[in-house]
């Protein structure tokens, strides 16, 4: 099975960084990572190829001009780029979300037909990331007694990360539900994207564009499969997006959940990876001549 990690990053080539040093030890030379860029500025994407790290995987970086919040089409174009170098299956991250030591290979143990695999999180308090993005913690060494007083500090939400049970049972789910879709966290064969056309780019603004593509999974006949205690990320701390559009967004979710809607109006059959698209490749694969 070879995995494609498709990583949306937007002016935070800091972060994206981070979860690139901590995500390249985990992939082997099958898979692939694809940056895909919603716009960001010259100065972030100068500034990511000047701190890449060594990775077995090929790596790509997928960009398109900027105009506004567009993560479904970012997605959509890291797929395609993902499709054109022959990956089985998609891993979604946000580039703000450090996956731990074991998240690659807990997708490919978790991966399973007529499911798709919904992740977790742990949520890190403004402190800590600093710390991090400067390089003073790293969060693969810290220890359980770190985690501990993290936690009795208010930096980290929870410990869930601390359990690893990827066998657990209990994690699929036949019913839609709205709690916990993570779109920073997500796992899908790349065949059942294409049957219900990937991210849906007519949802404009921050809000539900991720319940949209669970929904309609859900309506293709897929089962939803929950990655916590196994899969978990570290969200590194941001502002909150503008929200004016979310009940509008929701809106039409709570339609297509009425109507048993499975394709996107527009989706990953109108990607094109022409321009003003620019795909390109990041690094120098680790071990290639």
């Amino acid at each position: 099975m070879r995995i494609g990690f498709v990583i949306v990053t937007y002016n935070r080539s800091e972060a994206l960084t981070v979860l690139l040093q901590a995500l390249a030890p985990q992939c082997s030379a099958q898979d692939v990572v694809v940056v895909a860029d919603d716009g960001s500025r010259p100065s972030h994407v100068d500034a990511l190829l000047g701190d890449l790290p060594a990775c077995a995987a090929p790596m790509r970086h997928v960009w398109h001009p900027d105009v506004g919040f567009t993560a479904g089409r970012a997605r959509n174009l890291g797929v395609a780029v993902a499709r054109e170098l022959g990956v089985d299956y998609v891993v979604f991250m946000d580039g703000d979300c450090v996956p731990g030591p074991g998240f690659a290979q807990a997708h490919r143990a978790l991966a399973q037909a007529g499911c798709f695999v919904n992740g977790s999180r742990v949520l890190l308090s403004p402190c800590l990331t600093d710390r991090v993005m400067s390089r003073q913690v790293d969060l693969h060494r810290l220890g359980w007694w770190d985690w501990l007083r993290l936690r009795w500090s208010g930096d980290v939400n929870k410990l869930g990360h601390l359990v690893e049970w990827p066998s657990l049972p209990g994690r699929r789910e036949r019913a839609f539900r709205w709690q916990g879709i993570r779109s920073c966290n997500f796992g899908a064969w790349l065949s059942d994207l294409e049957a219900v056309d990937g991210f849906d780019e007519t949802f404009s603004g921050w809000g539900h564009e991720d319940a949209d593509l669970v929904l309609r999974l859900h309506n293709h006949g897929l089962m939803r499969k929950n990655g916590h205690w196994a899969t978990e990320v570290f969200h590194l701390w941001h502002r909150e997006q503008a929200r004016e559009r979310e009940a509008g967004n929701r809106q039409r979710v709570q339609a297509r959940q009425r109507a048993g809607t499975t394709r996107a109006e527009v989706g990953l059959s109108h990607a094109r990876l022409t321009p003003p698209v620019q795909v390109s490749v990041l690094g120098v694969q680790q071990g290639a001549s």
